[in-house]
């Protein structure tokens, strides 16, 4: 099998664009609009000269790119193929980080190290992934294939394939889950229905005080079951 040249896999990270990002509607929009793309470009020159012993003149070239796009990429990172990265301000992506084709990458998510040790220390990235906005993914962890993380989660456990993860520290919530790359809509609100349960369990009690009612035991059955089968979704 032939080995891709790297003006072929530029060429695939400008044309992504079109196919992750609806709002795009011109050539010239992806030229002026877009420093993920830009930062790709970028990495993918540095990378090739980090690879070939020019460390210093790619830590200097990703520097310019950083001050340019907001956008903090080491050039010993390994970025597969036609990974994306949408609006992209604030974004870092550690040293040891790998990530593999075809990843979705929002603004402000952080790829990072939690260990001065020398060695692989930052995550790895599985083919298929969407990472959401303001997303930390910390340590020599795996987030598997097709894996989407909430916005605003910290991870730093191993997510398995195929898995939705959200909160802080982030859980494995649902799996199976809808492949579309933007289905951000159907991520649950963990803090909203815990709340939810808190406010009908102190209803419920509320009401018992008031009127003396013992009978309460089929409310608080049920609540507890709704109660249950959350946490046990949490845990799975």
């Amino acid at each position: 099998m032939n080995k891709i040249s790297l003006w072929e896999i530029i060429k695939e990270d400008f044309s992504i664009a079109f196919q992750r990002d609806p709002a795009i509607r011109s050539k010239f929009e992806l030229l002026t609009n877009y420093p993920g793309v830009w930062a790709i470009f970028w990495y993918r020159i540095a990378n090739r000269l980090y690879k070939k012993g020019f460390k210093l003149l790619a830590r200097i070239l990703m520097g310019i790119n950083q001050i340019f796009t907001g956008i903090d990429i080491h050039p010993a990172a390994t970025i597969g193929r036609r990974v994306f990265i949408d609006h992209g301000i604030g974004v870092v992506i550690g040293e040891t980080t790998i990530i593999e084709d075809d990843v979705l990458i929002y603004q402000q998510v952080t790829l990072g190290g939690v260990s001065l040790e020398k060695g692989k220390r930052h995550p790895t990235i599985k083919s298929g992934t969407v990472i959401g906005a303001g997303a930390k993914v910390l340590g020599n962890i795996t987030l598997g294939k097709n894996v989407r993380i909430g916005a605003n989660s910290v991870v730093v456990k191993d997510v398995p394939d195929d898995s939705t993860a959200v909160g802080i520290p982030a859980r494995i919530i649902k799996k199976g889950l809808d492949k579309s790359m933007l289905s951000h809509n159907k991520l649950p609100d963990i803090d909203k229905e815990m709340f939810e349960y808190l406010i009908k369990r102190v209803a419920i009690l509320e009401h018992a005080l008031l009127t003396g009612n013992k009978n309460i035991l089929k409310e608080e059955e049920e609540l507890e079951h709704i109660y249950e089968a959350f946490i046990k979704s949490m845990k799975s």
